[in-house]
């Protein structure tokens, strides 16, 4: 039924955008037509918040270790906010090259389990930690 996600990230250079997801953030990519690059993303999982009104989403990379994310971040001049301490996870903002901001935290919270995904006809096992 499901077979994957398909996130987006609006950008007002996503030229810019598209080349830090594919050199340094090294992004798995397929270029579908005149530039137009789709990423592959790490094992990922979804929430469901309570909220006053429903219609937004919110999208957030997951790391290992933030402390050494964010210093990887700044040999490339990647600018990241001071890191904020919650009891689900320690999170920073990035700015991206197009001027937005992208959510990455190391989470505290246990991860899903292994999620199997029927991908053109062939089994793909994904895994998380």
């Amino acid at each position: 039924m499901i077979t994957g996600a398909h996130s987006i990230i609006y950008s007002s250079d996503p030229e810019a955008d598209r080349e830090f997801f594919k050199k340094i953030l090294k992004f798995p990519n397929i270029d579908i037509g005149h530039g137009w690059l789709i990423f592959g993303l790490p094992p990922s999982e979804v929430a469901i918040h309570p909220a006053d009104k429903s219609g937004s989403s919110e999208f957030y990379l997951m790391c290992d270790d933030i402390k050494l994310f964010m210093k990887e971040m700044k040999k490339h001049k990647i600018k990241c906010s001071p890191t904020d301490e919650q009891r689900w996870g320690i999170i920073t903002h990035l700015t991206l090259p197009g001027g937005g901001q992208l959510g990455v935290y190391e989470p505290k919270h246990a991860r899903p389990k292994n999620a199997k995904l029927k991908v053109q006809g062939h089994k793909l096992k994904v895994k998380s930690k």
